[in-house]
C-alpha cells in the first residue's frame, strides 16, 4: 500500500515537526509532499534522507523569507499537488495540508493540530504578524480571508477520518467542520535520566508571536522584581517584549537544543501564558521534573495538574493578565511543596512517543479494515 504524507510547511520546528517525525517512523516508506521546504539542514536531518516534494509557492519570488504572504495562494498551491498514485493519505494539518485532493479510492485520515487559525480565529494577529493590518491592502488580506475560510470548510469534507490533538481540538473540529473526531495526544520527547538541580530563574520558552503572549510574561515579572525570568525564543514581537522586561528578565533569543533543555531541567518553574490547542513546551518541562505555572484554558487543561489535583504537577491561572500570572507565582511559591519532581515526570509519561505510535497505528489499521470492506462491498 503506498502511502502519502501531507505537511502544511517546513520552516522551522515545533511541535507538529516532532510528530511528523512519529508519523514517519510509522510510514518510513511514505513519500511526503509539503507547500514548501526551508528547514535549516541540521533541522532538516531530523526527518532523515529522504525527498521532500514541494509545491509551486517554493519557487516564487521571496518564498524563503515571507512565504506566509502568499497565503491565498495556499489552497490552489495543495490542490495542485498530485496524489493520485497513493492509497493512503495522511495530511498533517494546521492550515492547508487537509484540502489535498484525493479520491473515492483513496483512504485520508486527517491529524488535525487546529483548524486554520488564519481562517477562523487569529485574524488579526495574522494580519499584524505579516505587516497587513492596514489600509487597502489590509482590506484586500481581510476579504481572502474570509474566502480562505469558506475553503477550508469545503476542503474539510475531503478527510475521510479526524484526529484531533486534543479535547479542545476536538471540540473546534466540530464547531468549525461539523466533524467529529478521535483524540490522539502528540508525541513529547522523554529526556535521558533523572533531571537536574532545581535552580532559582524561573524560565518561558515560546516564539514570540502574539498569541504566546510572552509580552504578559515578562510584564508579570515587573510586578515580581526579587524574582528572575530567564525567556529563550524569538520572532516578530521581540520588540514588545523587550520593551517589557524589566531588569530582573534575561532574554537569550533563540537557544541550542542543549542549553534550551538546560534550563527546563533546571528552572524553578516553567511560565506559560498562550491558550494553546495542546502545548509541547509544558510537558517537556514537565518530562524534565519541572513545575507549571500555566493560562487555564485550552490543551492545559489537559496536559497540567493543577492545585485542586491529588498530585498537582503545576498552578493555573484564570486570566491572561500580567496581574494574574505574578498571582499564580505567588500561588506557586506557597504551594512548591506539593508539586513533585516524580509527579511531573510521570503526568509526562502518559505523552510518550510510543504511546503516540501505538494508538496511531491502531487507529489507521482499524480504518483501513473498514474502508476494505466497503470496498469489497462495492
Amino acid at each position: 500500500m503506498r502511502t502519502a504524507i501531507i505537511h502544511d510547511w517546513l520552516d522551522t520546528w515545533g511541535g507538529a515537526e516532532l510528530a511528523l517525525v512519529e508519523l514517519l517512523a510509522l510510514f518510513p516508506d511514505a513519500d511526503v509532499f509539503t507547500l514548501v521546504d526551508f528547514m535549516a539542514p541540521e533541522d532538516r536531518a531530523r526527518l532523515g534522507p529522504r525527498t521532500i516534494h514541494t509545491s509551486f509557492i517554493q519557487r516564487l519570488p521571496f518564498a524563503r523569507t515571507a512565504f506566509r504572504r502568499y497565503l491565498p495562494l495556499f489552497p490552489r498551491a495543495i490542490e495542485s499537488i498530485d496524489i493520485s498514485p497513493y492509497d493512503l493519505v495522511v495530511s498533517s494539518s494546521h492550515a492547508v495540508a487537509k484540502g489535498v485532493r484525493t479520491t473515492a479510492t483513496q483512504l485520508h485520515i486527517c491529524y488535525c493540530y487546529t483548524p486554520m487559525r488564519y481562517a477562523w480565529g487569529m485574524r488579526d494577529q495574522y494580519l499584524r504578524q505579516v505587516g497587513l493590518d492596514r489600509g487597502l491592502t489590509g482590506r484586500v488580506v481581510r476579504r481572502s480571508l474570509t474566502r480562505l475560510r469558506e475553503w477550508d470548510r469545503v476542503a474539510s469534507g475531503r478527510v475521510d477520518h479526524f484526529v484531533a490533538i486534543s479535547d479542545a481540538i476536538a471540540e473546534r473540529i466540530r464547531r468549525c467542520y461539523d466533524r467529529d473526531s478521535t483524540v490522539i495526544y502528540p508525541p513529547v520527547a522523554a529526556p535521558a535520566g533523572d533531571g537536574a538541580a532545581r535552580g532559582s530563574a524561573y524560565v518561558t520558552v515560546s516564539r514570540f508571536v502574539p498569541y504566546k503572549r510572552v509580552d504578559l510574561i515578562v510584564e508579570a515579572f515587573r510586578l515580581l522584581p526579587d524574582r528572575e525570568l530567564v525567556v529563550i525564543g524569538d520572532g516578530p514581537e521581540r520588540a514588545r517584549v523587550e520593551a517589557a522586561a524589566g531588569p530582573n528578565v534575561k532574554l537569550l533569543g533563540h537557544a541550542p537544543d542543549t542549553e534550551r533543555d538546560r534550563w527546563l531541567a533546571t528552572a524553578r518553574a516553567f511560565v506559560f501564558a498562550a491558550e494553546e490547542d495542546f502545548g509541547i513546551a509544558p510537558l517537556e518541562a514537565q518530562a524534565r521534573g519541572t513545575p507549571v505555572i500555566a493560562y487555564g484554558r485550552g490543551g492545559a487543561l489537559e496536559t497540567i495538574r493543577g492545585l485542586d489535583a491529588e498530585a498537582p504537577t503545576g498552578v493555573l491561572f484564570p486570566e491572561q493578565t500580567a496581574e494574574a500570572i505574578a498571582a499564580g507565582v505567588r500561588a506557586y511559591e506557597t504551594n512548591a511543596g506539593r508539586i513533585t519532581a516524580t509527579a511531573c515526570r510521570e503526568n509526562a509519561a502518559r505523552f510518550s512517543a510510543e504511546r503516540f505510535r501505538r494508538e496511531f497505528s491502531a487507529f489507521v489499521a482499524a480504518r483501513q479494515a473498514e474502508f476494505a470492506n466497503r470496498e469489497r462491498v462495492r
